[in-house]
Parts: structure tokens; C-alpha cells; sequence
């Protein structure tokens, strides 16, 4: 259902008479540099508070009260007139929320006190030292790129800390996940202090990612074993060497005994052996340790892959130091563009956990594809309570390019996951017509965007893999289709054909009790739910079963036939996307519109090449024909999103 509020969405400022290209994000106010801001004596941040209102704010004059009975630093109240803060970062967000409602022309309301869910809300930055990005889109690292030298660089940074306070981001992971040891050598240390100092004032605390056998690699110690003494001695060190020139230091980011990452289990130990000894090194300073749970194939070689996190980690429960966090991906797969929850938050209640989001769409048509993924993230959250969750983190899909995403509309998901990473209630479309509003002006037709944006996940299921289909994309890449997918010299967990196992008898994966049985992983009532074919759903079919070709589904038709039907639809949904954007093009200023809409139509021309090729490929183990006409659709209704009040 449309918020009412926002149906007078509009920025304070009209589209700039230069050539528009994107670089200026949801951050367009007009300055006035006339506003009356009464504030206290502060710090740096505070100062950024009342520079933002002093050059923006167009109302009366606006008051900022530091309140210490205020219990949370990050919250604040607003009501229009003030704003109030237990801290100077609170001011700071509750700045951002004043011209926020004032760009929407929106009533602040009553004044009620506003929160961040989360605690740590981080983007993760899967950069290299090389100036690369791993599953990156957008042109090069903003961090360790040699595009960007001196003053440029810093402005640059600064722009992206000034975006994240904006949505209440509070952490970054500078690095890779497949760290470079060197990263801990003095001379990065001294880029990574350089960054600290930039984002500070926002707020923004920087991690780093770490390769837990630096201390070998690096040549100072023998070993990596978390056990030994010289190994702790080193981490200890290097904590206290990085605190002394970082004090606000958020603490590191493992990937461990995962696609050959070093890890514990190269000397017998455990992930809590590993994670606690980190934590130790960090603990004196106030840092945490991010455990990664995307582990395959070390300790379990041959099991069924979304099975290994749980087979890892479950018997560990409750024996990791408190500043530890199991960081897990929503799926138990691999960001794919349908999975069910990682039932790896079913099976830690003892051990404090983040789920990690991505963001910059490795699988959902990367910076090509018109796909918002707060629909997706929202599914997450009504299995998952995000109550129980102590973290939340998004890996990032800024880099340089000028507009930041590579596509326009990939934008949207950033601006999304700083928005559910504060208030998780908030709805998809909510959150949608916000940034439109924020991005493109008053003159757009906001709803039509809306529904372009909120059906658009939904659509690249159906042209991509649907009914539960999954890992079927082309190798290395993660760029279009590749049914028949399998090189020998390859783990076969990363073949398509391990996914989808389609043979004359039909097509799925059965994870049921009667094949790998990874439906025991979830609780009650999931576990019955999707261990039985008759009640499991159409959306996790083939994720939980090998389904005859014949098989009739709930609305009468055949396993084949609907699979088709949802392979065109998806289509068509491409279509409509481009006929709504030409309707809208009046209302969209040329530079965006033409890149938006030469984007669309590659789109619609990868989402053909994903039904011709794996609709013929299926087809041959099906023997049934295609029967599926164009219908002509507009586009799929926006559908009631899940809500966590409806769990069992």
C-alpha cells in the first residue's frame, strides 16, 4: 500500500542545468545559507550538523539539544523545531532526517525518538590493494585506486562518508574479504589511518578485512596456529600498533578456510580457536572480530553445499568471546536471486550474529539490470527477526565511476540497505518512492517508478531461474546462463549442473529427508513445510526437490508448462519496464534517462538469452513442447510484503 505521505515526494532543489549524471546521488538540496540554526559548543561532528542545516534547512529556526538522558548515541527526536541527541552523531542523523522530510514536504510528526535496529551497520567493500574490485561494477576502488590522487581523493572519500551518515551507515570495511597480508604492513596502515580521519566525523568507524595467515605470509612468524605463542604475540601487536594510530578502530572482517583462504583448520583447530584469538588482540581496544560462516568444502568436503556453515559452526555454539559476530549471508548458497533463509540463524542462539546482504548484485544482472533489492531483503527479515540479529552489513557496490553505481536505479540499493539497516519495518516501496523523490525531482511520475522498482526482483527470478532454480549462471563471471555448466577441473559445487540435476525424470535438488536432508537444518514449522512436496512453495521447489517434468503445481498447470510461463513473464516484465520509462521520459532530465533506458535494453536482451538457452537446454530432458504466447502484460502488481508478525 502507497504511503500518502509520499505522494508529494520532491527535492528542495530542481534538476541542475548541466549535464546530469548521477554523481550528486539522493543528496540534492538547494543551499539557502540562510538558516538560523541554534546549537551548543561541539565537536567536529556536531559542526558538520550545523553546517549541513545552516546551508539547507529552509524552515524557521531549528534547534539542536544534547540531551544525556537520551540512551541511545545514535538516536534522536524531531519534531520540527528541534532536534534532540544523547550525542553529536545523533545530531548529525537527526539532521539528515530534517531535510530528508523536508525534501519529501513531509510533517516531521509528533516528535517520537527514532533508533537504529542495528548497533554496526557496514558496508563492505570487497576491494583490492591493486586499486581493483572483486564483484565490483563500477569502476575502481575509491580507496586504494591511483586515479584518485592528493585533494581529489579526499574530497572523494569525504563525498562517500557524507552519503552514509545521510542513511545512517556506521562502518566500512575498507577491503577484500580475500585479504592481502600487506594490508597490515605500515604503509597501508598509514592509507587506512588517512581514511579514519576522513570518516570520523561522519560517524564511520573502518574495519579490515585480514588474512588470517599474515603473520606467516608476512615472514615474522612460523606458523599461523591461533594456539601458538608467537602467533598471539603478533596479532596482539598488530592490534595494538593499529589502535595506536587508529583509536576508533572497528576491529577485522575473516574469511577463513573458504576458497582456499588460510584458516584454523590448517593446524587442527577450530573457527572459535581462530575467532577468539583475534578477539583477544582486539578485546583491550573495544574491537570486534566478523566471522564469516561462507565456508565449503574445507571440513565437509562432498557435503551438500548449503548444508556446510551449519556442519561448521553448530557444534560452536556459545563458545566464541562476546566480541565476536558469526557474519552469514542471508542465503545458504551464494547471493543467488531466490534462496530460502540460511538456516545457519536457526542454530546459534548462543553466538551473536550479523547477516550479510549484498548489494551490488553479482547475480541479480550487475550493473546492467534494473534490480531493487529491498524486496529481497525484506523477505529475509520475516524468517530471520532482526531482534535477533546484533549486526547488519551490505557488501558495497560504490566505486569511481561518477555516478558511483555504474547503473542509475543500483543507487536505490545502497540508499535501501542504509534505510532497513536503521529501521528494518520500513516497506519496499516506502523506501522506493523516498529515494525517487529524493533522486529525480517533483515532475515524476513517483508510482510508476515505484512499481517498476518493487516488481523488478520478482522478474529477474522469473526470466532467470525460477521456482527455486539456482547457481545456474555462466562461470566466473555470474553474467548470464549457463544450463550446462560443468568443467572437470572444477569443485563440481561450482558446476550448474550439480544445482539444477535435470535429467528425463525431471528437474531440483532434493534436499529433503530423503536426499541430503537439509531441511533439518530449519526449525519448525520450515522444516516440515519444505521437506514435503505437496506443501512446499512453488518459490523453493526445485531448491527442495527433484520434481517429475509432469508434476502439477498448485494452480493446475505442469511443472514444464509454468516454468516457461514464468521464463516469458519475466520477459514481458522487461518490456513493460521500457514502455513505463518512455512514459516517463518527459519527467527525467536526457543524460539519465538515455543511460537508464540503453540499460534496459540490455536487460531485455539478456533476459532473452536466459530463457532461449535454458529453456532449449531443459527441453531436451523435458520432450515437451513450449507453450507460452505473449500476453502483453504492463507489469506485475505490487505484491503485500512479508511481515514478521505473521512467523509461527
Amino acid at each position: 500500500m502507497k504511503q500518502t505521505i509520499l505522494s508529494l515526494l520532491i527535492v528542495s532543489c530542481p534538476l541542475l542545468s548541466q549535464a546530469e549524471d548521477g554523481h550528486a546521488l539522493w543528496l540534492r538540496y538547494k543551499p539557502c545559507n540562510k538558516a538560523n540554526i541554534i546549537a551548543p559548543e561541539g565537536g567536529p561532528t556536531l559542526q558538520l550538523a550545523v553546517d549541513e542545516l545552516q546551508r539547507y534547512w529552509l524552515g524557521p529556526a531549528l534547534k539542536l539539544i544534547l540531551n544525556p538522558n537520551l540512551k541511545d548515541d545514535d538516536g534522536f527526536i524531531y519534531d520540527g523545531d528541534s532536534i534532540c541527541a544523547h550525542s553529536e552523531i545523533g545530531l548529525l542523523y537527526g539532521a539528515y532526517e530534517a531535510l530528508r522530510i523536508q525534501a519529501q514536504e513531509a510533517d516531521p510528526g509528533l516528535g517520537g525518538y527514532t533508533a537504529p535496529k542495528f548497533p554496526r551497520r557496514i558496508l563492505d567493500h570487497w576491494d583490492n590493494l591493486d586499486g581493483t574490485i572483486e564483484r565490483g561494477y563500477a569502476g575502481r576502488s575509491i580507496f586504494f585506486s591511483a586515479h584518485l590522487k592528493g585533494q581529489a581523493w579526499a574530497n572523494r572519500i569525504k563525498e562517500y562518508a557524507r552519503t552514509n551518515a545521510s542513511i545512517g551507515l556506521n562502518g566500512s570495511v575498507l577491503n577484500n574479504v580475500n585479504a592481502a597480508p600487506k594490508v597490515l604492513t605500515a604503509e597501508y596502515i598509514d592509507t587506512v589511518c588517512m581514511i579514519a580521519n576522513v570518516l570520523r566525523p561522519y560517524g564511520i568507524k573502518v574495519y579490515l578485512s585480514v588474512n588470517f595467515g599474515s603473520p606467516k605470509a608476512l615472514g615474522y612468524t612460523k606458523t599461523a596456529d591461533p594456539l601458538d605463542k608467537s602467533v598471539i604475540k603478533w596479532w596482539r601487536e598488530k592490534a595494538n600498533e593499529i589502535y595506536k594510530r587508529i583509536p576508533d578502530f572497528g576491529g577485522f572482517l575473516v574469511k577463513a578456510n573458504s576458497e582456499g583462504q588460510p584458516g584454523p583448520f590448517d593446524y587442527g583447530r577450530t573457527h572459535a580457536d581462530g575467532a577468539n584469538m583475534l578477539a583477544d588482540a582486539l578485546a583491550p581496544h573495544g574491537g570486534i572480530v566478523m566471522w564469516r560462516s561462507f565456508v565449503y568444502g574445507a571440513k565437509h568436503k562432498g557435503e551438500d553445499r548449503v548444508k556446510q556453515a551449519v556442519s561448521e559452526f553448530k557444534d560452536l555454539n556459545g563458545l566464541f568471546r562476546s566480541n565476536v559476530i558469526l557474519q552469514s549471508k542471508n542465503g545458504p548458497l551464494d547471493f543467488q536471486p531466490r534462496e530460502p533463509y540460511a538456516p545457519i540463524f536457526d542454530n546459534m542462539n548462543k553466538t551473536p550474529q550479523a547477516v550479510e546482504f549484498q548489494i551490488t548484485q553479482e547475480y541479480t544482472g550487475q550493473s546492467k539490470h534494473l534490480v531493487y533489492l529491498a524486496p529481497m531483503w525484506k523477505e529475509f527479515f520475516y524468517f530471520v527477526s532482526p531482534d535477533s540479529l546484533k549486526a547488519i552489513a551490505g557488501v558495497s557496490n560504490v566505486g569511481d565511476d561518477t555516478n558511483w553505481c555504474g547503473h542509475p536505479f543500483s543507487q536505490a540499493n545502497w540508499y535501501a540497505f542504509g534505510r532497513l539497516a536503521w529501521n528494518p519495518s520500513l516497506s519496499s516501496d516506502f523506501i522506493a518512492q523516498e529515494w525517487i523523490g529524493q533522486t529525480f525531482g517533483n515532475e515524476v511520475d513517483s508510482y510508476t517508478l515505484a512499481d517498476m522498482m518493487t516488481t523488478s526482483r520478482e522478474a529477474c527470478v522469473d526470466y532467470m531461474m525460477p521456482l527455486g532454480l539456482h547457481h545456474i549462471f555462466a562461470f566466473d563471471h555470474h553474467y548470464g546462463p549457463e544450463p550446462n555448466g560443468f568443467k572437470a577441473e572444477y569443485p563440481l559445487e561450482w558446476c550448474p549442473v550439480y544445482y539444477h540435476k535435470a535429467n528425463k525424470d525431471g528437474i531440483g535438488f532434493d534436499r529433503s529427508s530423503t536426499g541430503t536432508n537439509a531441511v533439518s537444518q530449519y526449525r519448525e514449522p520450515y522444516r516440515s513445510l519444505y521437506n514435503d512436496l505437496k506443501t512446499c512453495p512453488d518459490e523453493y521447489l526445485l531448491w527442495f526437490h527433484h520434481v517429475p517434468w509432469d508434476y502439477k503445481l498448485r494452480n493446475g498447470d505442469t511443472l514444464w508448462d509454468e516454468l516457461c510461463a514464468l521464463y516469458y513473464r519475466g520477459i514481458e516484465q522487461v518490456i513493460s519496464y521500457q514502455k513505463l520509462w518512455n512514459k516517463v521520459r518527459p519527467q527525467i532530465d536526457r543524460e539519465r534517462w538515455e543511460h537508464v533506458n540503453t540499460l534496459l535494453n540490455v536487460q531485455l536482451e539478456n533476459a532473452k538469452q536466459w530463457r532461449n538457452e535454458t529453456l532449449k537446454y531443459f527441453q531436451q530432458f523435458s520432450k515437451k513442447p513450449i507453450k507460452y504466447d505473449f500476453t502483453g502484460i504492463s507489469y506485475m502488481p505490487v505484491q503485500a510484503e512479508l511481515t514478521n508478525t505473521l512467523q509461527p
